[in-house]
Order: C-alpha cells, then structure tokens, then sequence
C-alpha cells in the first residue's frame, strides 16, 4: 500500500477569495480557502480540515487493505474525527466503526490496532522534516 516515491503538488492563489487556492497533486485538482468568518470565502476545505481528512482516508483505507489482506469480511469502515488544540498541543481524535456482523471480537480488536498505524498518522505522531525552497 505505502511506497517510497516521491508525490508532488502544486498550490497557487487563485483570487476568487483573500485565501483561496488551487490545489493540483497526483492528478486531482481541488480547492482550498479559509471559512468566511476567518476572512475567506469557504469556496473549499481549510488547511486543517484538508489535513484531518487525510488522516480519516488513511485510516479508512489502511483498513480496507489489511482485511482483503486478510480475506476478513469487513463490509465497510467509518471514522469520525476531530481536531482541536489545547495550547500549542494538537489534538486529534478518530471514532472508527467497523461494518461487518461476520467479523470477529479478535479481528475487530486487529483492525482497531491497524487503524492506529495508518502512514498519515505516523507521519503525524513521527518528527517529519519540512524544507522551505525559494524558486
């Protein structure tokens, strides 16, 4: 599921509101802005909503791909998130919900452990290095 080359992405102001992009990465274009009362014209996810559902996609789909590996009859995974900060502490919550009557309590409780190592969350929970290029 994870690999190691390199993904690329392009963000550029589009006028359309003081804060309002355009998002270019692996061949999807989407938009992103602040919400109004912050200034912008909510024409598309902030930053940090962008951000939390990533962690949600990641964990969704990294369960996804444990249960065919596993061939565990998980019809559907669900997670609800949060995120909020305490101080300069950020604080994310996942709610996941596994569909399946057929799974068992062992394979629930698996998945549940799976969920928490998606590769968005430990790129969160790591110490990633960010560099800042002038062009």
């Amino acid at each position: 599921m994870a690999n190691d080359k390199t993904i690329r992405a392009h963000v550029m102001e589009t006028g359309e509101s003081a804060y309002a992009v355009a998002i270019d990465v692996s061949g999807h274009s989407l938009k992103g802005d602040e919400p109004v009362e912050a200034g912008g014209g909510n024409l598309g996810p902030a930053p940090y909503d962008t951000l939390l559902a990533a962690l949600g996609e990641c964990t969704a789909m990294t369960l996804r791909w444990y249960a065919i590996q596993q061939k565990w009859p998980l019809e559907k995974a669900e997670v609800h998130l949060t995120h909020h900060k305490e101080g300069k502490q950020d604080i994310f919550t996942k709610a996941v919900t596994l569909h399946g009557n057929q799974l068992t309590q062992e394979q629930r409780a698996k998945l549940l452990e799976i969920a928490a190592k998606c590769p968005v969350q430990r790129t969160l929970e790591g110490t990633p290095i960010i560099k800042t290029l002038h062009e």
